[in-house]
């Protein structure tokens, strides 16, 4: 159970926190943000309510109720959706501006290579005019210091160019790439329909997580009323069974050996007590009865109310008790 409660916070805060980087980007004054931040989290707890609701009310075959829940799930769904499809696509808009960065800045140094490797050429046909003219010692080796110097910047400017650093996100930009090959289109479309899908996945998983928990709630406590009406039921059989008729139970021998009926109502324990006065002959004191039986204040206490108000004992001018004889005690 605490896996499913990981998975479903884990889901929720993925679709809160993709919704909160698209509110959150409607306005640059705080106090805004705030105002939208709360609205994105207020939209998505609403949702998952709502999808609760629905699994509550379709349990309880509340039909109606059910329609009005799962209409107000889905207008929310697809505000989340929204928001969370503008969430990854900033995400990955921020991973392709980095690579187009990257792409930019290696152009550049390959632009100036060429460049160097055009002026090294110019560079060439001029030391060969040199030669045709016979001017090596004015021209030529003044060209070839040039094309030297030249060549070590190109030397200097590859290896920067493969000092550039890999774009951190490659992998998603690779996805991107090989969807849009896969699909024949462009990665522009690529990734629209990747963070379409995702931001419906999401959505669904999250919604199937919170009905799971829903299902789980519903079973323990269909098990916890089924439990209490079990309890219900058995106190009700008692209570049917200690309230027929009368059972006879004579009285203990301090009292004239005649019958004294006693009504069912009688708890248990009081009847079992005062058939052992019976048959142990006991005498009618709480203290004694008590170490004799073994029970416990509280339930000698309980045993003797019911003796009083049942007409088994009588307390004396002395504040003693003494058995009695009440015949047909109602």
């Amino acid at each position: 159970m605490c896996s499913l409660y990981a998975f479903t916070g884990a889901a929720i805060a993925a679709s809160v926190i993709f919704s909160l980087l698209l509110f959150l980007s409607i306005h640059d004054k705080l106090l805004m943000q705030i105002l939208f931040g709360s609205l994105a989290v207020i939209f998505e707890l609403g949702k998952f309510f709502a999808w609760y609701e629905f699994g509550e009310r379709i349990a309880r075959k509340a039909f109606h109720a059910a329609i009005i829940a799962l209409g107000f799930y889905c207008i929310l769904a697809i505000i989340s959706i929204g928001g969370s499809i503008g969430g990854i696509n900033s995400a990955t808009n921020v991973a392709q501006q980095y690579v187009d960065k990257r792409e930019s800045k290696v152009n550049a140094v390959n632009q100036q290579i060429l460049a160097i490797d055009a002026e090294i050429a110019l560079n060439n046909k001029a030391a060969d005019k040199y030669l045709e003219l016979k001017m090596i010692s004015i021209g030529v080796t003044r060209i070839q210091n040039e094309n030297q110097i030249l060549r070590e910047q190109q030397t200097q400017l590859r290896i920067e160019r493969d000092n550039v650093p890999v774009a951190e996100n490659g992998s998603v930009i690779s996805l991107i790439a090989s969807l849009a090959k896969i699909l024949n289109t462009t990665t522009e479309n690529a990734q629209s329909w990747l963070v379409i899908f995702l931001s419906v996945l999401l959505d669904i998983f999250a919604a199937f997580f919170v009905g799971l928990i829903g299902e789980e709630l519903r079973f323990r406590h269909s098990i916890v009323r089924k439990k209490n009406q079990e309890k219900a039921d058995k106190a009700e059989r008692l209570h049917l069974l200690a309230t027929q008729n009368y059972i006879e139970i004579e009285a203990p021998a301090q009292i004239e050996d005649q019958p004294l009926l006693i009504e069912k109502q009688m708890s248990v324990t009081s009847l079992a007590v005062l058939k052992a006065t019976q048959e142990q002959d006991l005498r009618c004191s709480k203290k004694h009865i008590a170490e004799v039986l073994k029970l416990s204040a509280e339930d000698i206490e309980h045993v003797f109310e019911e003796f009083l108000s049942f007409g088994v004992v009588e307390r004396k001018r002395n504040n003693h008790l003494r058995w009695i004889r009440q015949a047909d005690v109602a």
